[in-house]
């Protein structure tokens, strides 16, 4: 990432002409881990094109009763983390387990996640995970890791393509209730129903 701020990261390839993974290979990358390199891109580059102008009010808003655009953002990057966590055989710290109940929340220590420090905090989590996936011996895909309390079985392949997944179909989410943040504001009619999608992780 070099020197680039949070918001530079998030914002300089807001209306790219073509999407990551038309743009050619990552160098460096195995094949079956660019994909979800990729994703971590368009995730990025999806998330500043429709949080872009939110106000804070908008941001923590529920309009038709839907998950606010602000538990997405805390939710992908606390996902991703702990993801990332199963994904290198470790088990959950008791802080990222508190902060599961959490991501409904606007505040953090006492003062309001805006925007900007919400984008921070999934940009740090993508980075994180994105060293660990870098460094991933292709011998270790098949490797056996476990899921949750219940230790469900997967393998480290399993968790890359669903960290990448997982975090997609937040972002999805989050689309939809960044629209109808801005129509409340505007008075224009919303949908009369629509469902809220349950948490896996």
């Amino acid at each position: 990432m070099g020197h680039s701020t949070p918001e530079s990261v998030f914002e300089k390839h807001s209306q790219p002409e073509t999407e990551p993974w038309l743009r050619g290979p990552l160098a460096g990358v195995h094949p079956l881990m660019a994909p979800a390199l990729h994703s971590f891109i368009q995730v990025r580059e999806d998330l500043a094109r429709w949080t872009e102008g939110l106000t804070d009010e908008q941001i923590w808003s529920r309009p038709e009763g839907l998950a606010p655009v602000g538990f997405h953002l805390r939710h992908i990057a606390g996902s991703v983390e702990r993801l990332t966590a199963y994904m290198c055989g470790r088990d959950l710290t008791s802080e990222q387990l508190e902060a599961i109940p959490q991501e409904m929340d606007s505040t953090w220590n006492g003062s309001l996640l805006t925007r900007l420090r919400l984008l921070q905090q999934v940009n740090e989590a993508l980075r994180k995970s994105e060293q660990v996936m870098r460094a991933l011996d292709p011998a270790t895909f098949e490797h056996a890791r476990s899921v949750g309390r219940k230790k469900l079985p997967t393998t480290v392949i399993g968790l890359v393509v669903h960290i990448a997944e997982h975090a997609q179909r937040h972002v999805g989410e989050l689309v939809v209730t960044s629209k109808l943040a801005r129509r409340s504001e505007s008075g224009r009619t919303s949908p009369r129903s629509l469902e809220v999608t349950g948490r896996t992780v």
